[in-house]
């Protein structure tokens, strides 16, 4: 998988494009997400928090960031572990 990539939802009608990728399976709803993957199922239960279009998810060592281009039920995580939104960086003070 490489920076680009689209990737859809089993478990719902959620949408991530990758910005960085280093290893582990990529996960929406508690079921791996794919290119061709047809978002028609139920998510898991402990993965139903839900996407946020436009949002960045990350893992806590950052080596892994989505961008969501399509919201859905299910929530993102990388090899069973749930991934957080980025927080966007504070502008300088202009004192």
């Amino acid at each position: 998988m490489k920076p680009g990539s689209r990737l859809k939802s089993a478990a719902c009608s959620s949408e991530v494009v990758v910005i960085k990728y280093s290893a582990g399976t990529i996960e929406c709803g508690g079921l791996p997400m794919a290119e061709d993957a047809a978002g028609d199922g139920t998510p898991a239960a402990g993965f139903a928090e839900g996407t946020m279009v436009g949002k960045r998810y990350i893992d806590a060592a950052g080596t892994v960031e989505l961008l969501c281009v399509k919201p859905g039920k299910g929530s993102l995580s990388l090899s069973g572990a749930a991934l957080t939104t980025k927080d966007a960086k504070p502008l300088p003070a202009s004192d």
